[in-house]
């Protein structure tokens, strides 16, 4: 975990050419999917978002969770990414209703700033992330036994039976990296879901570019 907080520290001068991003610069929330074709430059530790794709703040089957304000939604410029990712993300919670009708929705959090680049505390607030850098990496929070729409607290809080099909949804989109939390008894195939640190209310799932 710190070898990957000091690749995303490094980032940040590699990073540093194109100038700060300006949060507040981004569109105005919408409910629609503003679909375009992007890409996505460099590492998820070390690289930028081109013609990126905002995800809608919520929608039918999922909300958004701001992190560092600890509310519902997720501030606009934190949620952005290509729009493979968007895709993919929408596809995986529309499933996982699709197989149980009466499922909460489904909280997201961060994806990509609206061009990317670095993405920790001093840009984030809070723990910041190391990577989220170039658009391919997005932060679902597992749901709750409760079934209410905010993180779990606790590991006891998680719907592991949910949580599990989130993650194997993910898998069997073509999630190249799938991050669970150790405290968690979450599995898929090794090499891809891998448990970390500071993943018990949340899974980091990334695709290829």
């Amino acid at each position: 975990m710190w070898a990957e907080i000091a690749i995303g520290i490094a980032s940040f001068a590699v990073l540093a050419e194109p100038g700060p991003i300006d949060p507040v610069a981004a569109p105005a929330p919408g409910s629609r999917v503003e679909w375009r074709q992007s890409a996505a430059l460099g590492l998820p530790e070390a690289g930028r978002l081109v013609d990126g794709v905002r995800l809608p703040a919520e929608g039918r089957t999922y909300f958004t969770w701001d992190p560092v304000l600890k509310r519902r939604p997720d501030r606009d410029w934190r949620r952005w990414a290509t729009d493979d990712l968007v895709r993919t993300t929408l596809g995986v919670v529309h499933d996982l209703r699709r197989r149980h009708p009466h499922a909460p929705r489904v909280g997201i959090g961060d994806l990509s700033l609206p061009r990317g680049g670095y993405f920790g505390p001093e840009v984030s607030g809070g723990i910041g992330h190391a990577t989220h850098q170039n658009g391919l990496d997005v932060d679902v929070y597992y749901p709750r036994l409760d079934r209410r729409e905010r993180p779990p607290r606790s590991v006891d809080q998680v719907d592991v039976g949910l949580a599990q099909e989130l993650v194997d949804l993910f898998v069997a989109a073509g999630a190249t990296t799938v991050y669970v939390g150790p405290n968690l008894p979450l599995d898929g195939p090794p090499g891809v879901v891998t448990p970390l640190a500071n993943h018990d209310n949340h899974l980091h799932a990334r695709i290829a570019p």
